[in-house]
């Protein structure tokens, strides 16, 4: 069949248009891997000693890319790891290394910070140091008068956290040793409201990261020691915990640029050791 040199030339325009078209869509799929932009939501629980750092984060990253969300609550450590592990939030944070229970639930560890803690106590305390095995003693109960480590005639009254707390677990095991806390305390749901019940209990006591240790309370140093990031990196002030933000298996998606953001030189460098943290590069090996 002989075709005419009208459809030749319908026939000829049409594969130009197909072809054009062809090449627009590659240039435009080209150009969306370019440009690497983030979509999606990430949802963190956790660690409420991480949380001065991760705010910033959050603002920043969201400000960096338009079309991801990042919602993160508190709650501590181990709700973090019970709600990463369960698949209810994306990451988990936690001021402690994964325990025996958690180790065969896939967990991904990232190390992001290093947290230090600051005993923390009623403006009204007139000590200003106390050595660890004063700590002890304190938090197990043997000591509750102030004049027994040097102060006034004074009750101590204990303000800390709750058995899912990785601050709590911290103390437990950089100053406790082990050695169980004493019941009679007051306990608080967050550093926050550590802090704050701190500033309007006289004679009370207790512990916080060091981003909330400010000037409503009384810092005391251990062993003598003043905190600062200079006395961690150097091994003198031991009381820290490194920073970990859990993702059940491989981070992939917006949850891996969201952590690769708050492991970036950029954000280290800026932000973490403004807001009460050490970063993971100053750290002595």
């Amino acid at each position: 069949m002989k075709i005419s040199p009208k459809h030749k030339i319908l026939a000829t325009a049409m594969a130009l248009l197909l072809g054009a078209s062809l090449i627009a869509g590659c240039g435009g799929n080209k150009e969306a891997g370019k440009t690497g932009e983030v979509q999606g939501t990430v949802t963190a629980s956790g660690s409420t000693a991480l949380l001065p750092l991760l705010k910033p984060a959050q603002e920043e990253f969201q400000k960096k890319n338009a079309k991801a969300t990042v919602t993160i609550a508190g709650g501590g450590s181990f709700t973090g790891l019970n709600q990463v592990s369960a698949g209810s939030v994306n990451i988990g944070n936690s001021d402690v290394a994964l325990t025996d229970e958690y180790k065969d639930k896939g967990l991904v560890d990232h190390q992001v910070a290093v947290a230090p803690f600051v005993f923390i106590a009623n403006q009204d305390v007139s000590v200003d140091s106390l050595t660890q095995q004063q700590y002890v003693d304190i938090l197990t109960g043997k000591i509750t008068n102030w004049k027994e480590v040097g102060g006034k005639d004074q009750k101590i009254t204990l303000i800390h956290r709750a058995k899912s707390s990785g601050s709590r677990a911290t103390i437990a095991n950089v100053v406790l040793k082990g050695v169980a806390f004493t019941d009679n305390a007051i306990i608080q749901d967050s550093n926050g409201a550590v802090r704050t019940a701190i500033s309007s209990t006289p004679g009370s006591i207790g512990y916080v990261d060091a981003a909330y240790a400010d000037t409503t309370v009384k810092s005391i140093a251990f062993n003598g020691e003043k905190y600062s990031a200079d006395a961690v990196i150097n091994g003198k002030y031991p009381v820290y915990a490194y920073e970990h933000m859990f993702t059940k298996g491989e981070a992939t998606g917006a949850v891996k640029a969201f952590i690769d953001y708050v492991m970036s030189k950029d954000f280290q460098e800026t932000y973490v050791e403004k807001n009460g943290f050490v970063p993971m590069t100053k750290m002595k090996k």
